[in-house]
């Protein structure tokens, strides 16, 4: 199965009311804020959705909202990742009744894991459903490395997976291995970590990324002018901009960045983050307002609000 997933995808965050309710409202003005943006799929449920905070139920209702208001105006990705497969399909089967694109799933948490469980378990997803899947491979959630010969078997075998989500760096030399290993078959591989090594992964190979990146407006230009073959622009634009990449994905505080930054573009209306997640502290607010008034300074022609 083709699933053609290349481009920019963003991860949806899932706002929260100062209350700890999610805030139905912001979900759909974030959704609004990336597909003018002009990103090519969005990703729903994905780790930095919150996913790990939500009930089951309100996974659902998640899904149903988002895919409903989108309404196939872009492609969405609907993470269904849960300890067992069972819940696994069940999801999976309700990504797809609902018209998810695709689905991303991550390896199963279980004592000594290994390569034939992780591919077990993506090909009991493929026989179950017929619906594109993309691997998640990010070891700290996981809990798992999936090595580059791993990802190509599980591509050449189960013709369903064959976009990864690639996480674990360096990443672009593992978009090198995995391509290398897949003996010709057609892999799409997008990354992540923030975008904070687009540029290199598409030089890598890279199909695109996915990220929840909270000016995504960025990750489209460099990527248009990419696939343009303006590699020098590409260069530039990305580089002069890298900073707010990495500053935004600080391990630990990257999802408050993140929604911070949501909320000053008008998209949410607080950047509450779930307990036992941090919210930002003094010191790393001051330093952000410095990098944001830098960066309105530059005259990039993005809207701000």
């Amino acid at each position: 199965m083709d699933s053609n997933l290349r481009g920019i995808y963003s991860v949806l965050p899932t706002p929260f009311t100062p209350s700890g309710e999610i805030d139905f409202a912001g979900v759909k003005g974030v959704i609004d804020l990336y597909i003018r943006a002009g990103v090519d799929g969005l990703t729903a449920l994905g780790v930095t959705s919150e996913t790990a905070r939500l009930s089951d139920s309100e996974r659902l209702r998640l899904m149903d909202t988002i895919l409903e208001y989108v309404n196939k105006k872009v492609p969405v990705i609907v993470g269904t990742t849960t300890e067992g497969l069972t819940t696994c399909l069940e999801l999976t089967r309700k990504a797809k009744a609902l018209s998810a694109a695709a689905v991303m799933i991550s390896p199963p948490r279980m004592a000594k894991l290994n390569s034939d469980a992780v591919v077990k378990q993506f090909r009991s997803v493929a026989d179950a459903v017929d619906i594109p899947i993309v691997i998640q491979d990010y070891p700290p959630v996981s809990g798992f490395t999936m090595e580059a010969s791993l990802l190509a078997r599980i591509a050449r075998d189960i013709p369903n997976a064959r976009t990864i989500k690639l996480e674990d760096p360096p990443t672009p030399l593992k978009i090198v291995r995995v391509l290398e290993s897949a003996d010709g078959i057609s892999v799409n591989i997008l990354g992540g970590l923030g975008g904070m090594y687009f540029l290199e992964e598409l030089l890598a190979g890279a199909a695109g990324a996915m990220t929840g990146f909270a000016i995504p407006e960025i990750l489209v230009k460099v990527y248009k002018h990419f696939k343009s073959g303006e590699t020098e622009k590409a260069a530039d634009y990305f580089y002069r901009n890298a900073s707010l990449m990495r500053f935004e994905f600080q391990e630990g505080i990257g999802l408050a960045i993140r929604k911070e930054i949501l909320r000053r573009r008008g998209a949410i209306a607080h950047s509450v983050i779930r307990p036992p997640g941090p919210s930002l502290d003094a010191s790393t607010s001051k330093a952000l307002e410095a990098l944001l008034t830098w960066f309105q300074k530059q005259n990039t022609g993005i809207v701000w609000a």
